[in-house]
């Protein structure tokens, strides 16, 4: 194995899932299991398959249908725990089945009520007994940071013996620091004769925040695995986040000089998967995913990022499957974040027209903690033009079911006259914007479709956006009504008759 090569053991699907509240069904495993490849991870550790019928179901499917990294199996140093492993791993192209006991003097004192002899032949026997089933053994002395060090070093050289091809060094409770830990890795290379023939690996939980630091200062200090899962879930304070630990080690290549095989650009879309699937949505200020991480609301912060991203911005966001970063427009914002998110809508403005803008923006920024698309665009016409009511809604009519294709009749007022259209969609929201077209004629193109309650109840008030392209300019509308169909109309006819008033009065322009 390349030395400067760094395998990423995913654990998401096991210790992530212990998360409370994050219990996964079988096929949401096996989604996950299938992004996890395409993100390409070195291993993937799919459950404990000895804990029920359907963590045994789980570990068997992705198995049978996952190909690329390594499948592994926890199992305690127990017979039936590694029986029910190597029988779930039967179908895996790399299976591999990790199995633990807990080393630490409080763990064996008050768990086992055993003594280190007892505990290191437990571990043998649990080590021969994987390698009857699987090449691949890992080997893990629970709560490592709080072990003799004699002990341990005693421990791991017998599962080497015994045949483990991967020792995991695990921070079982967050205890350690990122020296101390780092010194116990160096430790271990430098006591256990036999460490050249495994893999030393470490897995990290974060009760004190820590579990980050500590995985990289063992990588620093000869680590060849990291045990990390995707947006750091687990169990209490979760464990060391994958999308942190791969972006450390990419962005200070220079300090490390490691690399792992992860594709970066799936990040992103990992992480939204697994936080969907979780019921577990992801703080702003997450680091690499948060929907901060590459936000700019500092006027001094956009202006430099404007002109040179790197000024702000250690690593792209493209890195990570973004399309670009986000400049955030509100009360500390500049001109020239101000003119490039108009720039980007479309409008260029003379140095007056974009400073009479700029005022009345910050005194929108001042009332509201985030300044919209819409609220700018809104602010454009309200200085130039009068967005008129060109086409209103008079009425609709849906018909639409789950064997039923949808259809809509729409009637639209214009100069007090009615016009009426009926077309077939994909939905019911598709279908009326479909008719709608066929009244209007115009050639634009929806990119952009966004719904959300604004009350609670089952009289929500829903309130839709919209945005519409043509001829690379962007128009928003914004709609609201407890009827989410007649939103969505009133949002796309608001952008509608906003993109002909702005057309009419350029074109009225000598």
């Amino acid at each position: 194995m390349d030395k400067n090569h760094i395998q990423v053991f995913d654990t998401t699907l096991r210790d992530g899932e212990q998360s409370p509240g994050a219990s996964l069904g079988i096929n949401d495993k096996l989604t996950i299991a299938h992004q996890l490849a395409r993100l390409n991870v070195d291993a993937i550790e799919a459950g404990f398959p000895v804990s029920s019928k359907v963590q045994f179901d789980a570990v068997k499917l992705i198995s049978e249908e996952v190909h690329g990294p390594a499948i592994v199996g926890l199992a305690r140093c127990v017979e039936a725990d590694i029986d029910a492993a190597g029988q779930a791993l039967k179908s895996a192209e790399r299976p591999r089945i990790h199995t633990f006991v807990a080393t630490s003097k409080i763990h064996m004192e008050k768990k086992f009520r055993k003594k280190e002899d007892d505990i290191l032949n437990m571990a043998v026997a649990g080590v021969k007994r994987a390698k009857q089933y699987v090449d691949d053994v890992e080997f893990s002395p629970e709560d490592s940071a709080r072990t003799g060090k004699d002990f341990l070093f005693r421990i791991i050289e017998a599962a080497i013996d015994a045949g483990a091809s991967v020792i995991n060094i695990p921070d079982t409770v967050g205890y350690a620091t990122p020296d101390q830990f780092g010194a116990l890795i160096k430790d271990i290379f430098n006591n256990v004769p036999n460490m050249d023939k495994a893999i030393l690996s470490v897995h990290c939980h974060n009760d004190l925040g820590l579990a980050v630091a500590n995985t990289l200062s063992a990588v620093y200090q000869g680590a060849q695995q990291v045990e990390v899962t995707i947006n750091g879930v687990g169990e209490r304070a979760g464990n060391a986040s994958l999308e942190e630990i791969v972006m450390a080690l990419k962005t200070r290549n220079d300090f490390y000089n490691k690399t792992t095989q992860i594709n970066t650009h799936e990040i992103m879309r990992t992480s939204r998967l697994v936080s969907s699937l979780m019921g577990m949505p992801i703080q702003p200020n997450k680091a690499i995913v948060g929907a901060n991480a590459f936000a700019h609301e500092s006027g001094i912060h956009q202006d430099a990022v404007i002109k040179d991203a790197s000024t702000y911005e250690i690593m792209t966001p493209m890195d990570i499957g973004l399309e670009s970063n986000k400049i955030v427009l509100g009360r500390h914002s500049g001109r020239h974040g101000l003119k490039q998110r108009l720039a980007e809508l479309g409008y260029e403005l003379p140095t007056e027209e974009l400073n009479q803008v700029y005022e009345r923006f910050l005194e929108v920024a001042d009332k509201k903690k985030e300044v919209f698309d819409e609220d700018i665009i809104a602010l454009v016409a309200d200085e130039h033009i009068s967005a008129e009511e060109i086409y209103q809604l008079d009425y609709f009519h849906i018909l639409s079911g789950n064997r039923a294709i949808p259809t809509a009749t729409v009637g639209l007022k214009k100069n007090g006259e009615t016009i009426q259209e009926a077309a077939v969609g994909d939905g019911p929201v598709d279908a009326v914007y479909k008719a709608i077209d066929k009244i209007v004629n115009l050639p634009t193109r929806l990119t952009e479709y966004s719904l959300r309650g604004v009350t609670g109840g089952k009289d929500a008030m829903g309130e839709v956006v919209v945005r519409l392209v043509k001829d690379d300019k962007k128009y928003v509308g914004q709609g609201a009504s407890t009827d989410v169909i007649e939103a969505s109309i009133r949002a796309y006819l608001k952008a509608i008759n906003r993109l002909i008033s702005i057309e009419d009065h350029e074109n009225s322009q000598p």
